[in-house]
């Protein structure tokens, strides 16, 4: 007859338990767990949440060719099929990454155009500037939000296939909305000027909030990228000027408040 001892160790080895051990530390898809009212298990949305804090930081390190999920589950201390069981994909986790916070820049942006139209009288070029520029600012307030204007600033050299589709559902409303803000405030630009340089607004915002010009390698002590004010006041004025400034190849008398000379 065997003893109780032998019994209790066939029985505590089981099939998963080498499984087990290689994931050591690591959270796999979660158990259902008790709601704690209606929605989603416990604990679920924070796990979440983190994969794409992980993500975020990869993503704007290496790239979306650069990046594996086993990066994302290393750094997440989660399980590569538990990335897939919330996004699906290396792609469904970056579009998620990147709406994340894309999405609510392109809603403040809105927001603010909203308060502009809604003052009673028409804005200025400058605050339409102002109100297109406030909340990418706002977001790299946190360490978090730097590290997306890292990875915004990085998508623009992706392949095509993976940037425009997400640029667009992200921006095109609102971006269409300032373009046409400041069709009715420039009325001495053509289209064409108009979108160029609502283009070259977004490059120059794009490389000033990403942190990686060589800014205070060039003038340290002199200039301070931790004083939004600073970062605001010097991108506005650069920004207006050239909204400004006459189309090309213009002869005719400069619009009210452009550069001259």
């Amino acid at each position: 007859m065997k003893s109780t001892s032998s019994q209790s160790k066939a029985v505590a080895k089981g099939p998963d338990d080498g499984a087990e051990s290689r994931t050591a530390g690591k959270r796999g898809r979660p158990a259902q767990r008790r709601r704690a009212g209606p929605g989603r298990p416990e604990g679920v949305s924070n796990v979440r949440d983190e994969i794409l804090d992980a993500a975020e930081i990869e993503f704007a390190n290496l790239g979306y060719a650069g990046t594996s999920l086993r990066n994302v589950a290393d750094a997440a201390q989660v399980t590569q099929a538990l990335i897939n069981y919330y996004f699906g994909s290396k792609y469904g986790l970056f579009e998620e990454v990147f709406l994340r916070r894309g999405r609510q820049i392109a809603e403040d942006r809105v927001q603010r155009m909203d308060a502009l139209r809604r003052s009673g009288t028409p804005p200025s070029v400058e605050n339409i500037v102002r109100a297109f520029l406030m909340p990418a600012l706002s977001i790299r307030a946190t360490a978090a939000g730097r590290t997306f204007m890292r990875l915004q600033a990085r998508l623009h050299t992706e392949p095509p296939e993976i940037s425009y589709k997400l640029r667009n559902e992200a921006y095109e409303p609102s971006t269409r909305l300032f373009t046409e803000a400041l069709q009715a405030a420039l009325p001495h630009l053509s289209g064409k000027d108009v979108y160029w340089r609502m283009t070259l607004m977004i490059g120059a915002y794009l490389y000033a909030f990403s942190d990686t010009h060589r800014l205070e390698e060039m003038a340290p002590g002199i200039v301070n990228l931790d004083d939004p004010d600073e970062i605001l006041n010097a991108i506005t004025s650069f920004v207006t000027a050239g909204m400004l400034a006459p189309s090309p190849g213009d002869t005719g008398p400069s619009p009210p408040g452009s550069v001259k000379g």
